[in-house]
């Protein structure tokens, strides 16, 4: 504003754009595209002239080989900038291995014709490579690139993991990006459809094939609706049924696993979804119409209603104003008001739902054309449809992510599940894997008698572990934790949290010493392993964080009997302490039977509040881990004990658990676990010290126990009263089989956190239905931890 000349001026500026943060492919520069390869994993991927390829070892120690191999089929020299220098013995390895990975990079060079019998490769990086070591390659003629990360397997003790390598490719061309290129068949297609933007398609499947819905591009919804091939023949119109469906699931939407299936109005199965790499759909709207776009202001505007009438005109079906749908990566939801509100699709470009066909079906799927509002991201695109021969296996999976900005990964089997498996078919996803609920003829009461009673065995492999060695590891531990790691000594454990600058909690886990340098964390979250590596990378460590979860599967043994079940079948080196002799939070190296028998790690630890000990041992030993456990513990009455039981032992115990007890908002003593907070006895530094100086000596809230005088059920998340006020919520309850009372684990304000203290316990909106309860000690049970010492 200019007033000098008494005239007021205003310098205006230009506009700027919104500005929304992104996660994953839909951060990167248009033209870039992101892969990542696990470690004994392999991708392959078309490669133009002029590409440039630049490999990231994100965790370091870890080497890999590239192919390139060209149209012509050869494996020239000229397809990089760099010769192949080695023969590719990881590559081939890998390539016949029975994983998902192997068997598509398998299938995609089949499909090509390339022998790879003569094959050569150029290996990068090395075992002593820096974490966020890179190697640019430029591509100099078209053709197809093959990365593999080779492994051997990984001794417990050793710590010689492996570990994913990241590969960016930026491409010469941006017409052709990762947007618009298609993933990879999952097998050979015998359809291959398009749907183009803003339109449908109708098409016909065969009971027992696979329909895979792709999302091309990313933020792109399909409305797709199926029928029964025989009902028609016969004059019948009985389409999906989404209010069908929900009433026999009793979920929003099908998910993998066992509520996976969709209904007519017969109730009639027509479809079961295999795999949902997205996890967030649509089934209450109808696929939009003529008539919502009249409404906005649009009208004439393209809709799915009228694309779906066309497509399915040839069968003879009848036109309706409003067809309901399964809306794939239609992202909705349902507000606190009752209100469905809808922002944009969580699918991004290669997302997809697979599906098998229960009977013959007439099925159709479109291309949402909406661009008025965020349904489609502002922007409509293509789908892609592929349909799979019935004899092809597809194993029922869901996506996981180890943050957001990380590529898919499809729900895994834990080593140990195919034991498991032949006890129970009731999984469900937990951390990127399956574990088992419930198991047949037993049920969760059952399992936890036994867990308190006698023996049980859980699989714990979701558990995230990761390699911490090098000269700085000890610095790196004492400045990430909150504990005192320089008084560990080797072969000890201890437990502990990891918190942020502001106080809130990364993760909780335990660390065990394996020798000077040499460390490893156990820990619930991916985000704890990335956390540390960061700090190390900033203050300059020699130090490698690496990811061990997928090389280190473990199963627990708890409760009074678990001591006589592994006394019979773990042996220990003269050097190590005997299973009879192992004290709480300690650990020995070990093998199973004898001398010569696969190796272990085991440690006295639990998540149970029983005695017990956790078997740590390479994914490819694990059935004769279990196998040698299940013999031991028949005469002790050993049980499996699945997730259910597993949270009503673990409840009562009081022991804690990531985004129930706690979350980054949360710091230690809120959480309960202040004892794992070394202010007074660790004279170093460490993440977060100063903020949990002021937090403790300024609390706001405190975790307590309840004890509720009514059976009914209770919920994490329920509000907690005194009066009108609301002081708290609960975040874990269970009714106590020993204590044969409801009880709770409750985080409420420090005002009312007094033992003794009545309050209650709102249900419905928190105020026309309320639970007396009272604040107790906690754990509710052995709260001196008498039995896990014992």
């Amino acid at each position: 504003m200019n007033t000098h000349s008494g005239e007021f001026k205003l310098f205006l500026q230009p506009p700027s754009p919104s500005l929304v943060g992104r996660p994953g492919p839909l951060a990167l520069p248009v033209g870039t595209e992101r892969y990542t390869v696990e470690g004994g994993g392999s991708l392959a991927v078309d490669i133009e002239t002029g590409d440039k390829l630049e490999f990231v070892d994100k965790e370091g120690r870890q080497p890999c080989e590239i192919l390139a191999i060209g149209r012509d089929l050869g494996f020239g020299t000229q397809v990089l900038d760099a010769n192949p220098d080695i023969d590719a013995i990881g590559f081939k390895t890998i390539i016949q291995g029975q994983s998902e990975d192997s068997r598509r990079t398998r299938m995609a060079l089949e499909r090509r014709g390339i022998d790879i019998g003569k094959a050569r490769a150029l290996r990068i990086f090395s075992d002593n490579s820096p974490a966020g070591d890179q190697v640019k390659i430029t591509v100099q003629r078209d053709g197809i690139l093959v990365v593999a990360v080779p492994d051997n397997p990984m001794d417990p003790e050793l710590q010689n993991t492996s570990t994913p390598i990241e590969l960016l490719i930026h491409r010469s061309s941006i017409v052709k990006t990762a947007r618009t290129r298609l993933p990879e068949p999952l097998a050979e297609p015998v359809q291959d459809l398009r749907v183009a933007t803003a339109s449908a398609e109708s098409f016909c499947v065969k009971a027992g094939e696979y329909i895979q819905i792709i999302d091309v591009e990313g933020r792109q919804c399909s409305d797709f609706q199926v029928f029964s091939r025989r009902k028609l023949d016969n004059g019948r119109e009985l389409p999906l049924d989404a209010t069908i469906t929900r009433s026999l699931l009793g979920l929003a939407n099908p998910i993998p696993g066992l509520p996976s299936k969709s209904f007519d109005l017969e109730m009639d199965a027509l479809v079961e979804v295999i795999q949902d790499t997205c996890g967030r759909h649509d089934v209450f709207m109808t696929a939009c119409n003529s008539r919502y776009y009249d409404d906005m202001g649009y009208p004439g505007h393209v809709n799915c209603t009228d694309n779906f009438n066309g497509a399915l005109s040839s069968f003879g079906i009848g036109q309706r104003a409003g067809w309901e749908a399964i809306n794939f990566f239609y992202n909705t939801n349902i507000d606190g008001q009752n209100q469905i509100y809808f922002d944009e699709p969580w699918s991004r470009p290669g997302d997809y739902v697979l599906m098998r066909a229960l009977t013959d079906l007439v099925c159709v799927a479109s291309a949402c054309p909406c661009d008025i509002d965020a349904a489609n991201g502002w922007n409509p695109t293509d789908i892609h449809v592929r349909v799979y021969a019935a004899n092809e296996t597809f194993k029922k999976a869901t996506a996981f992510r180890m943050t957001p900005e990380s590529s898919a990964v499809l729900t895994k089997e834990t080593a140990f599940h195919s034991c498991f498996a032949e006890l129970t078919r009731d999984f469900s996803e937990y951390n990127g894997y399956w574990l088992p609920n419930r198991f047949n003829n037993t049920g969760p009461i059952e399992e936890y008698w036994a867990c308190r009673e006698r023996a049980v065995v859980m699989d714990l492999s979701p558990l995230r572990k990761f390699e911490i060695t090098g000269p700085d590891s000890e610095t790196l531990l004492q400045y990430c934790m909150t504990r005192n790691i320089r008084k560990l000594s080797p072969g000890q454990v201890v437990y502990t949290a990891m918190c942020y600058e502001h106080g809130g909690m990364v993760d909780d886990g335990t660390v065990f010493r394996i020798a000077e340098d040499n460390f490893r964390w156990v820990g619930g979250s991916d985000i704890s392993g990335i956390w540390m590596r960061e700090q190390a990378e900033k203050l300059g460590l020699k130090t490698w964080v690496r990811s061990s979860t997928d090389q280190l599967h473990n199963i627990a043994v708890q409760g009074p009997k678990s001591r006589d079940v592994l006394k019979e079948i773990v042996w220990t080196p003269p050097a190590q302490t005997a299973i009879d002799e192992l004290q709480w939070f300690r650990f020995a190296s070990g093998r199973i039977g004898n001398f010569h028998g696969v190796p272990i790690v085991v440690s006295r630890t639990g998540y149970s509040g029983e005695l017990g000990y956790e078997l740590f041992c390479h994914p490819k030993d694990a059935v004769a881990v279990f196998e040698a456990v299940w013999d031991a513990g028949q005469k002790y009455g050993l049980t499996p004990l699945g997730l259910e039981a597993l949270d009503l032992v673990r409840t009562e115990a009081g022991l804690i658990f990531k985004d129930y007890e706690f979350d980054d908002t949360t710091d230690p003593f809120e959480a309960g676990i202040g004892f794992t907070v070394a202010l007074k006895t660790k004279e170093d530094d460490f993440i977060g010290r100063e903020a949990l100086i002021e937090r403790k000596n300024h609390p706001q809230k405190k975790l307590v126990g309840l004890e509720i005088d009514s059976q009914v059920t209770v919920a994490n998340g329920d509000c907690i009263h005194i009066g009108r006020a609301q002081i708290g919520l609960v975040t874990s309850s269970m009714r106590s089989p020993i204590l044969k009372k409801n009880i709770a684990l409750a985080r409420v304000d420090v005002a009312h956190a007094e033992i003794g203290t009545k309050v209650e316990i709102g249900k419905l909106d928190g105020h026309m239905k309320r639970l007396p309860a009272q604040i107790v000690r906690f754990p509710h049970y052995d709260p001196e931890k008498k039995k896990p010492r014992s």
